[in-house]
C-alpha cells in the first residue's frame, strides 16, 4: 500500500522529470507526444515498484528508466513493416463532402417546393410516400375519393416539377427521387 510519503516523493519525480525533458527530447531525438508517452510509460512501471525507498539517485534512475523504454520503442518500431503508401490512393472516403453538399441541397429546395404546397396536397404526398398508403387508403382517410386524391396527387406533381426544374433541372436524382 502506498502512503502520502511515496505518492509525495513520486510528485517530486515527476516534477524532476519535466524539468530535465528538454535535455531528454534531444537524448532521443523524440517529438514532445512521444516523450509525453515516454514519461507516462515510465511512471507507470513507477506505480507497479513498491520499493521506491530504495531508489538512491531518483533522476538517474527516471533518466534511465525512460532511456530503456525508448530504446524498447524504437526496437519495436525497426521490427515493424514499413507501409506503402500507393494503397492509400486506392482508398475512397465514405461520404464524399461534395456529393453530400448536393444531396443536402436537393432535399432543402424539396422542402422548400413542398412547403409552397396546398396543405390537401401535401398531406395526401406524406400519406402516400410517408406511410405509404394507397389511393383508396388515403381517400378512406381523408373522407373524400379516389378521384380527388389522384388529382390531387398529379397536381402536387406538376407543381413539384415546375417548381424544382427551375432550381435543379440538371439533377435527375432528385427528380427520380419524387416522381
Amino acid at each position: 500500500m502506498r502512503t502520502h510519503s511515496t505518492h509525495q516523493r513520486l510528485t517530486d519525480w515527476f516534477q524532476s522529470f519535466r524539468r530535465s525533458r528538454s535535455l531528454l527530447r534531444k537524448l532521443w531525438c523524440l517529438s514532445e507526444s512521444d516523450l509525453d508517452d515516454v514519461a507516462q510509460e515510465v511512471f507507470l512501471r513507477l506505480l507497479r515498484y513498491d520499493n521506491l525507498e530504495l531508489i538512491e539517485h531518483p533522476q538517474a534512475y527516471l533518466i534511465r528508466m525512460a532511456t530503456n523504454v525508448a530504446g524498447e520503442w524504437s526496437m519495436r518500431s525497426r521490427r515493424r513493416h514499413p507501409h506503402d503508401a500507393r494503397w492509400l490512393d486506392d482508398l475512397e472516403a465514405e461520404s464524399d463532402p461534395e456529393r453530400e453538399l448536393t444531396r443536402e441541397t436537393a432535399h432543402q429546395q424539396l422542402r422548400e417546393a413542398l412547403a409552397g404546397l396546398p396543405p390537401r396536397q401535401r398531406e395526401i404526398l406524406r400519406l402516400h410516400f410517408g406511410e405509404g398508403l394507397a389511393r383508396a387508403q388515403i381517400a378512406e382517410l381523408l373522407e373524400t375519393t379516389e378521384r380527388t386524391v389522384k388529382r390531387d396527387l398529379i397536381n402536387a406533381y406538376a407543381r413539384l416539377r415546375i417548381v424544382l426544374e427551375s432550381g435543379v433541372a440538371e439533377r435527375s436524382d432528385l427528380r427520380d427521387w419524387i416522381e
